[in-house]
């Protein structure tokens, strides 16, 4: 279909035509590689047993030791296969919108915000993916009461979704005086950045409104309206964008997260009726759900889903999340196996 001419003539076919061949290769190519196994097993099972022409010791010894090999070969690919073939989140290959907010714990959830905000940004350029803030009300101290920021970058969802929920730190604050442990937490939500065609927001569905853009506890203020406030009327939803120093780019930036948002509440009106099925799955956590805690006296993450401990605080808090991702996918698509079957 790739090749041909009316297809070619089509820009937006072409381009969901190509999305999905680059989709299905690699699980044609694995089955390729796991027929081109089994072939050979086949072959080398025929020829023991062919007793027409029969072997000597030293090929026969050849042949058993290739058999063996054949058969983890097989039995490797029958493990792949099945996970290749679950269906994919729709959402996986989209860029991300990522909003952390400070919950319990007043100041010092502002300053654990500040340092999720590092830990994924940290993490985003270690893949390659860009990051760029859209919102911030920073704190005196260098926190942040909320912060969102889009993520760039082929796969970002795919990995940042399993992010999403409460994260909670237990640690002795720079403004306690006696040395006690406190308990914090931050939420974390993750937004799968929605295309016009995704979402249709019509201009008599909003309001916006220009205001100043102000800093850290009022000390700067912007004498230019550049700040933008959206709100959409359907939904009540309400968004607003002044880290930009252009209204048309802030005004940009807050369609973006509007769009997101929208598209976020329409899944999940979509899914309340397979509510059950998607508590099961570990990538469907909502904001609520305290996901992770982070443990500062003992340099301990322990994720809450899968019953993960690591005491590599520090590597993690500086965006080294692979280990602890990859655990999440595998645990769902374990899970997610266990369903189809």
């Amino acid at each position: 279909m790739l090749s041909d001419p009316d297809v070619l003539a089509d820009v937006s076919r072409w381009q969901k035509i190509s999305k999905e061949h680059s989709e299905l290769s690699p699980i044609a190519e694995k089955y390729r590689e796991y027929k081109k196994v089994t072939d050979e097993l086949d072959s080398c099972a025929s020829m023991l047993e062919n007793k027409a022409e029969p072997l000597d010791s030293e090929l026969r010894e050849l042949i058993v030791e290739e058999i063996d090999s054949l058969k983890k070969q097989k039995a490797a690919f029958e493990d792949e296969l099945p996970v290749l073939l679950l269906p994919k989140d729709p959402n996986d290959e989209k860029n991300v919108i990522v909003e952390i907010r400070g919950g319990v714990g007043g100041e010092e959830a502002a300053l654990f915000a500040g340092d999720l905000f590092r830990m994924y940004t940290r993490y985003a350029e270690s893949h390659g993916w860009r990051v760029t803030l859209m919102d911030s009300n920073p704190t005196e101290l260098g926190g942040f009461k909320e912060v969102s920021f889009s993520v760039e970058g082929r796969g970002a969802f795919s990995r940042l979704k399993y992010e999403r929920g409460t994260h909670r730190v237990q640690r002795v604050p720079e403004t306690e005086s006696q040395g006690r442990i406190h308990t914090s937490a931050v939420t974390v939500a993750v937004l799968p950045e929605a295309e016009e065609v995704d979402v249709v927001i019509r201009p008599d569905d909003i309001r916006i409104d220009t205001y100043c853009a102000h800093g850290a506890g009022g000390q700067y203020v912007n004498r230019t309206e550049t700040a933008i406030r959206i709100t959409h009327f359907p939904t009540g939803i309400v968004v607003q964008c002044q880290d930009e120093k252009s209204q048309l780019k802030n005004k940009e930036q807050a369609m973006k997260v509007l769009r997101a948002r929208v598209y976020e509440k329409a899944q999940e009106e979509q899914n309340a009726a397979t509510a059950k099925d998607r508590k099961n799955q570990i990538g469907s956590g909502d904001r609520s759900e305290r996901i992770r805690t982070y443990n500062f006296p003992q340099g301990r993450v322990t994720d809450h889903r899968i019953g993960l401990t690591t005491h590599r605080l520090p590597e993690i808090l500086n965006g080294d999340l692979d280990e602890i991702i990859g655990a999440l996918i595998a645990a769902d698509q374990t899970e997610r196996l266990k369903q189809a079957n």
